[in-house]
């Protein structure tokens, strides 16, 4: 390449010149002039933050070296590590960048500088694509953004119709977790028939326990619109309803094991626990033994109520593990309180109104409203397959409203 002959050279200071148009020797040799006013910069304060996460990887490295290389330590390396990564492309295009122009203006030789004009034209778009990639990572993570997933999804407005496009998310969810290889289960299900023989959903509640896909699946959270014509519609009308999603950082296994460690949290008298029989479909356990277990939060008034295991410790460990991610939930929604510039993205009602996302059968369009982002293809939403491409254009849109506010 050309600038490997360069880097002898001596680089000027690129900023003075990033905010004009540059036609030295580029005009005088008929090339077409390359207008670089729209380049991204890092924000000082995310530069800033670079070179203390090189800081950290060092730390991180020696911790390893002496054998200490736990889940925590091993997630944390991987992010920082890949952050760090993507920081040394940049430093790299930059200096690129700075010896292409500084030849623009000093070369004589009309092909030295029509090759570098070709390298700065390849070059522009890859620093722009990895200062973005680089801003969306540099941007300090939300709170229990490495935690895994809680997600409990309830039908809105609609009746039945809301009940089956709740059936219709839960699975979109596990197809998604599959398409990402992330392990998965279920914590529970109500089901109940729909008209005309479909299966809806009461509630459920799904728990992916992927490392830090909290920080990806947060921006689920709201009120999903349907609107399509009802398997029992006879005159051809789309129906609107709804299906209301929360996604909570998960706190803790949800287990036996994990039981004592959560009760832990918790001052004496804070939680009260209530004991009752099961209600429900079949089963020798249902309505015979008091495995229902329901948590009351005192100083909140959270409620959590937990029935679908035989056992009344499972219940009361899968309730103790949910309160807890609720709690943290509050957490989450007191500091986007506190920093006033991003807009609350937990569910408040489940008003057709109160939307984040639609999703229209009769156009085959799926639009996230909180970025204007749209694709045609509801099938491959509800596959999981780009799933991934509508979460990404709401991460860009909240990167953005970060840089702004910095």
């Amino acid at each position: 390449m050309l600038t490997r002959r360069l880097l002898g050279a001596r680089c000027g200071a690129l900023g003075m010149r990033l905010g004009r148009l540059y036609t030295t020797r580029v005009a005088e040799e008929k090339f077409t002039p390359i207008n670089l006013d729209d380049m991204p910069k890092l924000h000082p304060s995310l530069l800033k933050r670079a070179e203390t996460l090189k800081e950290e990887l060092s730390v991180l490295e020696n911790k390893i070296e002496q054998g200490s290389f736990d889940q925590e330590t091993s997630v944390k390396f991987s992010t920082v590590s890949g952050i760090l990564e993507t920081y040394g492309q940049y430093e790299s295009y930059n200096e690129s960048l700075e010896l292409l122009v500084e030849m623009l203006n000093e070369e004589q030789d009309a092909e030295l500088v029509q090759d570098a004009v070709g390298e700065l034209k390849e070059i522009i778009p890859k620093l722009i694509q990895c200062t973005q990639k680089l801003q969306a990572k540099l941007i300090p993570a939300v709170l229990h953004a490495d935690k895994p997933t809680i997600m409990e999804l309830r039908p809105g407005v609609g009746g039945s119709e809301a009940q089956l496009f709740t059936g219709d998310l839960l699975n979109m969810y596990i197809n998604f977790a599959n398409h990402k290889r992330w392990k998965w289960k279920l914590v529970s299900k109500n089901e109940v028939g729909g008209v005309g023989g479909g299966s809806g959903l009461s509630e459920a509640v799904l728990s992916i326990d992927e490392p830090s896909s909290y920080n990806i699946l947060r921006h689920e959270s709201g009120v999903h619109r349907v609107q399509r014509v009802p398997a029992t519609e006879t005159k051809g009308r789309t129906h609107t309803s709804t299906a209301a999603v929360v996604v909570l950082p998960k706190m803790s296994d949800g287990t036996d094991a994990s039981l004592a460690e959560d009760e832990r949290q918790f001052q004496p008298g804070e939680v009260r626990i209530d004991t009752m029989r099961a209600g429900g479909k079949g089963g020798q356990h249902v309505n015979t033994t008091d495995s229902a277990v329901r948590l009351t939060h005192i100083p909140t008034g959270i409620q959590v109520q937990q029935q679908d295991e035989r056992s009344q410790p499972l219940n009361k460990a899968k309730a103790f593990s949910i309160l807890r991610s609720r709690l943290a939930a509050l957490d989450r929604e007191k500091e986007i309180a506190e920093q006033k510039s991003l807009r609350t993205t937990q569910v408040s009602t489940t008003d057709r109104s109160d939307k984040i996302r639609t999703y229209n059968y009769s156009q085959n369009r799926v639009t996230d409203h909180r970025c204007g982002y749209s694709i045609h293809d509801i099938a491959g939403c509800l596959s999981g397959e780009r799933l991934e491409e509508i979460i990404e254009a709401v991460e860009q849109e909240e990167v953005k409203e970060k840089l702004e506010a910095l």
